[in-house]
């Protein structure tokens, strides 16, 4: 755990230096550090701050620590910065990308049990209440949407009300691929005008499963390929839901966001480099 801790703040320091990063000299603890004690909290401790902030502390990793109202204050500073510097870290990884084949899916973090939907203070409404068709139920949060290598590293991810359909995704996602890339998902992503202007204009294939009644059906061998590469994102998810408590703590929707985005950041990073 050390190691990958020292390895945590050695890459996050210097993707800091890379983009020119500079705060005030007089702060307790850098932004590296606070990035680094979230990672490690959502790697090593389900996301439970005070365990990382005590085992970072007695081992002497970071001897300057802060409180966990300040340490929490500061995540909420440096969210902006984090998904900048998660998003930097997804060009290298699609530089990396040879083959240039993404992946498209979502999966749904609940806020809270259905049963206590009237009681839910973190949000509020109808538009946060979706349904689950693998599993026939409903639930009550939102939908992260993945974009992510078929090596099985996110690139790209944004956050969504649960009762949205899958296809508005394709609004909300930058989609910065290089030419020539294709990205695969079920049928619930298909929207042919998108996929015309994202073929003309950027040179990016979306390849999204095609129903029976299609009226762009595929060829079986294309079809074969579809599923082959969209059921690789499933093993993902499975992967970074491991990462969750059996519920997350957050007292504000932008705090339950932040916790999420670490623990998909920590995934990134351990299968990338740890």
């Amino acid at each position: 755990m050390i190691d990958k801790t020292i390895a945590i703040y050695t890459i996050v320091d210097d993707l800091l230096k890379a983009i020119g990063h500079q705060e005030d000299p007089r702060r307790f603890m850098t932004d590296a550090e606070v990035a680094t004690t979230a990672i490690v909290a959502a790697l090593f401790f389900c996301g439970n701050l005070e365990k990382a902030k005590c085992c970072l502390y007695q081992t002497r990793l970071m001897p300057r620590m802060l409180s966990k109202s300040r340490l929490c204050r500061r995540l909420h500073q440096i969210s902006e910065l984090m998904f900048n510097l998660f998003h930097q870290l997804g060009m290298v990884f699609k530089d990396a990308n040879t083959e240039m084949q993404y992946v498209l899916d979502s999966f749904p973090v609940a806020v809270c049990d259905n049963i206590r939907i009237s009681r839910c203070k973190i949000v509020q409404g109808e538009e946060f209440r979706g349904y689950i068709s693998s599993k026939r139920r409903y639930f009550y949060g939102v939908r992260v949407y993945v974009l992510a290598t078929v090596d099985g590293i996110p690139v790209e991810i944004v956050f969504l009300p649960g009762r949205l359909h899958d296809v508005n995704v394709l609004h909300e996602m930058p989609f910065n691929l290089p030419s020539s890339s294709e990205i695969f998902s079920d049928s619930a992503y298909t929207d042919y005008t998108i996929e015309d202007a994202m073929k003309d204009g950027d040179c990016i294939a979306l390849r999204p499963v095609r129903k029976c009644n299609s009226k762009r059906a595929d060829k079986p061998w294309v079809h074969y390929l579809k599923n082959y590469y969209r059921k690789k994102i499933e093993t993902l998810f499975s992967e970074i839901t491991e990462l969750f408590p059996k519920h997350i703590h957050a007292v504000t929707i932008e705090g339950f966001i932040i916790k999420v985005s670490f623990f998909i950041y920590a995934f990134a990073l351990q299968k990338a480099f740890l």
